[in-house]
């Protein structure tokens, strides 16, 4: 993924203001910033999900901006919030979000039952997604991002409200999805991106201010 000169305004408000990232291929990227930094804002329009005023984004080669159907096919998206429905089974959703993917019923039953293995669901998909715990819950709404085996994944404060252990767990999930995909993740915690990434980008009032790999960052 590659992001060039991103500016983003609310009315006459600016939010982003000329945002340039690079995310390279098997990389765990993390984009580092107190609530309010635009990280959020900036996420979502590296998915597509919101315009920039003004810069360029490219997902596997293909411009974002001009040809959104096929770029977004290399994306999984996880928002802050995830985008589950309740009142489904874990597999009743999973199957759903792989065929909005627009993948064939002969290859959805075999990326169910991968998906539901990587991110620990064997045991829930005949569970309603309400009544499960919040940790289910977000593996649910990870799960949902990657069934479609993308080549990019982006996950928007993926560990936030979870308790410790929960926390580990998806910790080792998202490093695990590093080996296959390229991911970029957003978080206002230091010791998140000390444990899962690569390298990082820390943002503020809508700016990336550092730049650095992860072991190299936590010298300072």
């Amino acid at each position: 993924l590659s992001a060039r000169h991103l500016t983003r305004r609310f009315g006459d408000h600016p939010v982003i203001h000329d945002v340039s990232l690079e995310l390279r291929r098997g990389e765990v990227l993390g984009l580092l910033g107190h609530n309010g930094a635009g990280k959020t804002t900036t996420l979502q329009m590296l998915t597509g999900c919101l315009s920039p005023n003004s810069g360029s984004i490219e997902i596997c080669g293909i411009d974002l901006l001009r040809q959104p159907m096929p770029a977004k096919a290399h994306l999984g998206y996880l928002p802050e919030t995830p985008p589950l429905y309740r009142e489904l089974s874990v597999d009743e959703y999973l199957t759903f979000a792989a065929r909005l993917r627009g993948m064939k019923n002969p290859a959805v039953a075999d990326a169910l039952a991968q998906t539901k293995r990587r991110c620990g669901l064997e045991a829930v998909g005949k569970k309603i997604i309400g009544t499960l715990s919040k940790g289910y819950q977000q593996r649910v709404g990870i799960a949902q991002a990657i069934i479609h085996r993308p080549a990019v994944i982006v996950l928007d404060e993926p560990t936030v409200g979870l308790d410790p252990t929960q926390i580990r767990d998806i910790r080792t999930l998202i490093r695990e999805l590093g080996d296959s995909s390229s991911v970029i993740l957003s978080t206002h915690l230091l010791s998140e991106v000390e444990s899962v990434c690569d390298r990082v980008e820390i943002m503020q009032h809508g700016k990336l201010i550092y730049g650095d790999t992860s072991a190299r960052m936590q010298k300072y």
